[in-house]
């Protein structure tokens, strides 16, 4: 396996592993089937297992190349045909890789989107409790903060994403009201104050 060489890094990326999580870079002259090889070698000697049911790939290169293996479902003339468990990402569809969406012509707003629904399945679940106004505050942190803080970092927030993560906190603290009692910015502020 070739892997690929980036100008200014001295060795070649092939590999990329954390946790359970194994991200593997081929280039269009490799072979799917040389990988698969030394994977199950890899697997008869360490006793795991990888879930295919769970292997995306994602093409990179121009819209040609991309199409073509999308089509073909092979790099290349001389490699094998993958199976169909494996799911190829087209483009406008993004792949999750070590907690980051990428993938090509993806709009980065789609990749908020489970992270939205996430957030507002949570305020329901927490309203049902009717936590103070005190407990509102310690929820919006844990939850709208915690699950946003590393995508943001990782790929950015657009602003359309943040405006709906400002209204669902407005909605989750002013229990959905039209117009909130006090404006945001003084909300913000202390609790003493």
């Amino acid at each position: 396996i070739k892997g690929y060489q980036i100008p200014g890094v001295t060795e070649r990326i092939i590999v990329n592993m954390y946790a359970d999580d194994t991200t593997i870079y081929l280039t269009r002259d490799d072979c799917y089937s040389d990988l698969e090889e030394i994977l199950q070698t890899w697997c008869n000697a360490s006793g795991a297992k990888f879930n295919l049911g769970k292997t995306e790939i994602l093409p990179i290169g121009t819209a040609e190349h991309r199409q073509r293996v999308i089509q073909t479902r092979k790099l290349n003339e001389k490699d094998n045909p993958w199976q169909d468990q494996i799911r190829i990402a087209q483009d406008g569809n993004p792949i999750r890789s070590l907690g980051a969406w990428i993938g090509n012509n993806v709009e980065h707003a789609t990749s908020w989107e489970p992270v939205l629904e996430k957030i507002e399945k949570n305020f329901k679940r927490w309203e049902l409790g009717h936590p103070s106004i005190a407990g509102k505050k310690h929820i919006v942190q844990m939850v709208a903060g915690g699950m946003t803080q590393f995508l943001a970092k990782a790929q950015g927030m657009p602003k359309s994403i943040e405006n709906a993560i400002t209204k669902q906190i407005r909605d989750f603290i002013w229990n959905e009201k039209r117009t909130p009692p006090i404006s945001n910015r003084r909300l913000e502020r202390p609790i003493a104050e």
